[in-house]
């Protein structure tokens, strides 16, 4: 679904994603494992455009991406949920929702929307700002999914979240994966939250993946030292 070949990216002189490579196979959830600065988000800003790629190829299917726009790789299938959700605060659930939109919303759409996420049908009319984070962060999901992904990349989606709630979150992402067919990257440090819902998980230690595993052969502890050290 998406492959990245030897991606470089970084700030002025500063070189901060080295060479990485990977592949993100149809339906799979893959975990993105690290420390803060460790170029966690800075991958994902350069996959969904916001950074520009000093060098490599990130591919959807068939299509290159680099030299895209934002708005041409949401439209060619990407999605991203930012870190810290970035919801309008003023703008209630439902306009949130359809801010993300590329068109005309099927019905079916919110109602498969508020099936996985039922705290936004109750609350679709009250201001986003008012919401909780857990609720803020179901909403930037939502928003993410109006323009129906093929990959859906999010940041951090546990972060200052209480326990229940990224529970909640964990399931709504499996849930995603198998009504809409779709790929998933997610970033996290929550090691737990990462063993719930993945297939795959790296792990990135300044700018590079210094390990990888699949879930039947995942190390928990061996990632919890990687992100302790």
């Amino acid at each position: 679904m998406l492959t990245i070949s030897q991606l470089n990216v970084g700030y002025g002189q500063s070189k901060v994603i080295q060479d990485v490579s990977f592949q993100l196979g149809q339906e799979e959830i893959l975990a993105i494992m690290g420390r803060n600065g460790m170029g966690k988000t800075t991958l994902l800003k350069s996959l969904i455009g916001i950074l520009p790629t000093r060098s490599g190829s990130i591919r959807l299917s068939d299509r290159e991406m680099c030299g895209l726009d934002s708005y041409e790789r949401v439209r060619s299938g990407i999605a991203y949920v930012p870190q810290g959700r970035l919801i309008f605060p003023a703008l209630t659930v439902h306009e949130n929702m359809v801010s993300g939109a590329l068109g005309a919303v099927a019905r079916s759409t919110f109602e498969e929307i508020y099936t996985l996420f039922p705290v936004l049908r109750e609350m679709r009319n009250r201001k986003g700002g008012n919401l909780s984070g857990g609720q803020q962060q179901q909403l930037a999901i939502a928003r993410a999914l109006i323009t129906n992904p093929k990959v859906l990349i999010l940041d951090e989606p546990t972060e200052g979240i209480q326990p229940s709630i990224i529970k909640d979150i964990a399931r709504a992402l499996r849930e995603i994966r198998q009504l809409r067919k779709i790929s998933i990257i997610v970033t996290e440090q929550v090691v737990s939250f990462m063993m719930d819902v993945c297939d795959r998980a790296f792990v990135l230690e300044r700018g590079r993946f210094v390990h990888e595993a699949g879930r039947a052969n995942l190390d928990a502890d061996k990632v919890r030292k990687l992100l302790a050290v």
